[in-house]
């Protein structure tokens, strides 16, 4: 008992220090920014001209509004536009284009957090885009081809806050720093029970037995086995939790800047079971169209993965 007690209480104080004087920072000037840029207009405005060059690959402008929000806001951020789709008249293909999209895109939540830690953000954004549209165009064009496409008429406005003085501009961070606080508040509950899971696993052995069966298989397709307790981690319990093992591997020198960079790929999207829980909650159409959106968010995952493979 009295090990499980220390092991709680370190993982507690490991998942704080990380929610609080990591994610919370990061997402405090990240959302005030982009709040900021939205009530400026900024992002109405590049929305309205990214548009008609996403079309040919099944996107919107709110489904432009989206891919924004999961690389610069968080991965839930979209589920309010996945929901204003769905709300709007959006056809079952877009939506699951849309989907299959933000499923494969980096999610800033992790992100950003993540650099303070040695990721290198551009590599990671730009293959994010690459790897998002990819998703699209493949689920929209075979694996949701016989999806239903009428859409009803469809209103993409978006509507915001204005910042045009300096009352605007401070309710507009006061509301991004509540976000940001809600964010980090609601990520710690996940954090310290996958750090107590992780840190109980470690002392029985299990992930040495693991990574000792799983080793020839990776060694034979040049993986490190490293990265065993991160994907797990990740794929069971989200991006949060794997942020929180990859800190403590990183601080523990179990694994290096160099590895976190070359797994960017498929360690750092919502294609999980705790983020495809909450994206197909923004409504019954968008969780009916899961499947083949799950599907091409798979593709456009092994193109990152194979894109920072090659840059590694």
């Amino acid at each position: 008992m009295t090990i499980l007690i220390e092991i709680i209480l370190k993982a507690g104080r490991s998942a704080i220090e990380l929610s609080l004087f990591v994610l919370l920072p990061v997402m405090v000037v990240m959302l005030s920014l982009m709040r900021m840029l939205e009530a400026r207009g900024v992002l109405d405005w590049l929305v309205a001209r990214l548009t008609p060059w996403l079309k040919p690959v099944g996107l919107t402008g709110l489904g432009v509004f989206a891919a924004l929000q999961i690389n610069f806001v968080s991965f839930a951020a979209p589920v309010a536009t996945l929901a204003m789709m769905e709300q709007r008249g959006a056809s079952d293909r877009h939506l699951a284009a849309t989907l299959a999209m933000v499923m494969a895109m980096a999610q800033a939540n992790a992100s950003f957090p993540l650099a303070a830690l040695g990721l290198t953000l551009g590599p990671v954004l730009a293959l994010s885009l690459v790897g998002g549209l990819a998703a699209a165009a493949v689920t929209y064009h075979l694996f949701g081809r016989r999806l239903d496409s009428a859409e009803q008429r469809l209103d993409e406005t978006l509507h915001h806050p204005v910042a045009d003085d300096a009352k605007g501009v401070l309710d507009v961070i006061n509301r991004a720093g509540a976000e940001a606080f809600k964010i980090a508040i609601g990520a710690m509950p996940m954090l310290v029970l996958s750090l107590v899971v992780v840190t109980a696993l470690r002392a029985g052995g299990a992930v040495d037995a693991l990574t000792y069966l799983l080793a020839p298989l990776l060694a034979a397709v040049q993986i490190d086995s490293a990265l065993i307790l991160p994907a797990l981690t990740k794929y069971l319990a989200g991006g949060n939790a794997m942020l929180g093992v990859m800190d403590e591997m990183l601080r523990q020198q179990q694994a290096t800047v160099a590895l976190l960079n070359r797994s960017a790929g498929f360690l750092i999207h919502p294609l999980d079971l705790a983020g495809v829980a909450v994206l197909i909650s923004a409504g019954k159409r968008v969780a009916t169209v899961w499947k083949p959106a799950a599907l091409g968010a798979g593709v456009g995952i092994a193109v990152r993965t194979l894109g920072h493979a090659f840059l590694a």
